[in-house]
């Protein structure tokens, strides 16, 4: 019998699998998709099973035998691992950190997948009563409405604490005879079945038109646009498509932007059916992501809902994928594996045979050109969800104005207008702290990050200087380093700033800070979007965090106090991404019966790109911006990689980039080079950096280059010398 070597996946640094033999103390037969421990140099790493054969590559006295089998089984269905070696090849990353960024921690550092988890069910008593009975203790009664939906078979503790049953109540109803506990090894598959919390919504003509395009695609894969105004009804949309996908037993997949929408989103979708749906993102802690990412490994989860890399979750039953705010930057990560879970959720969708619908009020010039190429089907909901109506957008000159703390006297009018009436108002400033400058009024010396090619933005409890690119961090000065003068000003405005003169302004009403700094702490996000939901008179002040998806019907005006950065950005995307943040954070007002009016404070109130925004919405922008794409050459017209260089000296990371280039001349299907040069940022946390851009008009002939390229590349002495990496479909050039 031939000798078998397994093919390994290693997380390392090295663009290639590693062989290894099987050992006699194996019980089991190895199975591709499997983790397995082996030897790597010094050190022992938890791989992924990528193959078995009886060839090797590696001289037979030089492998080593594999330590220990992790799985019995496939840990990674085959459909998944088609997924990532695809990825691994396309965004040009080592195949084995591909496989390590795809599992939960604790499975990467070799737990085993299944436990022994503690169930409940209703006894006999339990099922022969009903809610009524138990009125006088409504924490029990809610116990037992969740058992009762899921009868003898029993359902987990760790489900139900998700529904926020503690077990308390369950205790207390064992104590009655009414429940009990049994432990269950969590290892079967279950079969999913359609059962509501709630009755669905009256769906209106556009949603049933989009719902049945949907439906009718199941079974088969099919990418759609969902393309809807703010407002529109775009979940009533998901949630009816997801009801046919559980009527015929199969999961849903559905992808947020950010942390902050997924327990929004969960709740939602838990109020409307009585599936167990899961959540994953990194606000988890590790073993609740291993519970989560089990759920959907086994198929117990009828619907996963979670952030870019729950992409990566098998789904045994996978019929739907969901990806909301498609447009959104959060998707593509931007260090280390740079894929783009958008993208990869159409490729996942294309192998599992599944649709694909990617929703959206401002679409990627991206997907809209797939739409209009014929690749994807467009669906629009062109008008705002029951009673609403568009909000009313006006612009407010800021030239010549008198500000308090970047608030002109007619944004604080109608602040004070929309309070009186009990409405809620959203204010909207993309930048965090008190003041983004601390400026000496004598010499103009302005406060710099040590680290970084970046001024410092003030902070407040505690006065700090704090540097937003590298975590920089020190105390303010006294005086001036330069003349020393001691009349040192904040000048501008962050979230804090705003806070304070909004408390100010109005003290009788709550001012709500959204930005990073004010929902680091676990539940604070939950526990500020409860307070907003109360629907009483206040003041939201925000970064993007409120751009993003957020239904707050008593919100009935928005004001963007500063825009203008934006409008002259230096990437070409800047102007698509100022018209999708434009557009995202009026889409906050109006969303009830209730009329809304956005107020944009600008120094340029002529510009072309507000002018067209006010004139045709963001529709009547995307149909002039693809033309100029085109024209040029750009996406998605034209297909980029970003070959990006840090050093301790400048020099180094731009004769690296050259020695490239130089290697790149006489290889078939050679891009255009567009640099070396300096990044916009050039040094940042310590480093300098550096970019090559690479431009082709094909996407299979830049791919077939990178492949070639990048192996030469890896073997330049200058590469020795630096950091780099390669950036497949970069979505932003800092």
């Amino acid at each position: 019998m031939p000798r078998l070597y397994l093919h390994v996946a290693v997380p390392a640094p090295l663009r290639q699998h590693f062989d290894y033999s099987i050992p006699a103390s194996f019980h089991h037969a190895p199975m591709v998709g499997a983790r397995v421990l082996v030897p790597f140099g010094r050190r022992e790493l938890v791989g992924v099973i990528i193959g078995i054969s009886n060839q090797t590559d590696t001289p037979v006295e030089k492998i080593k035998a594999a330590r220990q089998l992790i799985d019995e089984h496939a840990l990674i269905p085959p459909l998944m691992m088609e997924l990532l070696t695809w990825a691994a090849h396309y965004y040009q990353y080592p195949i084995g950190e591909v496989f390590s960024a795809a599992l939960p921690t604790l499975l990467r550092q070799g737990e085993a997948l299944y436990e022994n988890m503690n169930h409940w069910r209703l006894t006999h008593t339990g099922i022969a009563i009903t809610a009524t009975d138990l009125k006088s203790a409504p924490k029990q009664q809610a116990a037992w409405q969740a058992l009762e939906v899921h009868g003898t078979h029993g359902i987990s503790e760790d489900f139900l604490q998700h529904f926020g049953i503690e077990r308390a109540s369950l205790l207390a109803l064992a104590k009655k005879g009414l429940t009990e506990e049994f432990g269950q090894i969590v290892n079967k598959p279950t079969k999913l079945q359609l059962k509501y919390a709630e009755v669905p919504l009256l769906a209106n003509a556009n949603q049933e038109a989009a719902i049945h395009a949907i439906t009718k695609q199941l079974g088969t894969f099919k990418t759609l646009l969902l393309d809807g105004v703010t407002g529109s009804g775009k979940t009533e949309v998901y949630l009816q498509s997801i009801a046919s996908c559980l009527a015929n037993h199969q999961q849903t997949l559905v992808l947020v932007p950010e942390i902050g929408l997924t327990p929004q989103t969960v709740a939602r979708f838990r109020a409307r059916f009585a599936v167990e749906t899961v959540m994953l993102h990194s606000g988890l802690t590790d073993r609740e992501r291993l519970r989560a990412w089990r759920r959907a490994y086994l198929g117990h989860a009828g619907i996963v809902i979670g952030t870019r890399s729950t992409i990566f979750a098998p789904m045994p039953h996978l019929g739907l994928i969901i990806v909301d705010e498609e447009h959104d930057l959060s998707f593509k990560q931007q260090d280390g594996f740079r894929y783009h879970a958008r993208d990869l959720a159409v490729r996942r969708g294309q192998l599992q045979q599944c649709p694909v619908v990617l929703g959206s009020a401002t679409p990627s010039l991206e997907s809209l050109a797939n739409a209009k190429a014929e690749r994807y089907q467009h669906l629009y909901l062109h008008e705002r969800a029951a009673t609403a109506h568009p909000s009313t957008i006006k612009l407010i000159d800021l030239r010549n104005q008198k500000l308090k703390d970047g608030l002109t006297s007619a944004l604080r009018d109608a602040i004070a207008q929309r309070l009186k009436k009990q409405e809620q108002v959203l204010i909207f400033i993309n930048r965090r702290g008190f003041a983004p400058v601390l400026l000496c009024h004598d010499c103009g010396w302005q406060a710099k990050c040590l680290q970084c090619d970046a001024r410092t933005t003030l902070h407040r409890n505690p006065l700090r200087l704090h540097c937003h690119h590298c975590g920089y961090s020190a105390s303010p000065p006294r005086h001036c380093p330069d003349c020393q003068s001691t009349e040192l000003r904040a000048i501008g405005a962050g979230t804090v700033r705003i806070e304070e003169t909004l408390q100010e302004l109005f003290p009788k009403v709550p001012v709500h800070r959204i930005d990073r700094d004010s929902t680091r702490r676990k539940d604070s996000w939950h526990n500020l979007y409860a307070d907003i939901e109360l629907g009483e008179a206040a003041i939201l002040v925000g970064t993007q965090m409120l751009a993003k998806g957020h239904h707050f019907p008593n919100v009935t005006l928005v004001a963007l106090l500063d825009t203008d950065g934006g409008l002259f950005g230096a990437d070409f995307r800047a102007s698509e991404r100022v018209a999708q943040l434009i557009t995202q954070v009026a889409g906050r007002a109006g969303r009830a019966e209730k009329e809304g009016l956005v107020l944009i404070q600008t120094h340029q109130p002529e510009h072309p790109l507000l002018m067209q925004l006010l004139q045709t919405g963001y529709s009547g922008f995307a149909e002039a911006a693809l033309p100029e794409r085109q024209a040029i050459g750009l996406p998605p017209y034209g297909y980029l990689a970003l070959l990006r260089a840090e050093s301790n000296y400048p020099e180094t990371a731009l004769e690296f980039l050259q020695a490239a280039i130089n290697l790149g001349h006489g290889l078939a299907h050679e891009p255009e080079y567009w640099g070396p040069v300096p990044a916009p940022m050039e040094k940042k946390a310590g480093v300098f950096r550096a970019h090559l851009l690479l431009k082709s008009s094909q996407r299979p002939a830049l791919q077939r280059f990178l492949t070639e390229w990048l192996v030469l590349i890896s073997a330049l002495p200058e590469a020795k010398k630096v950091r780099w990496s390669i950036d497949v479909d970069p979505q932003e050039m800092g």
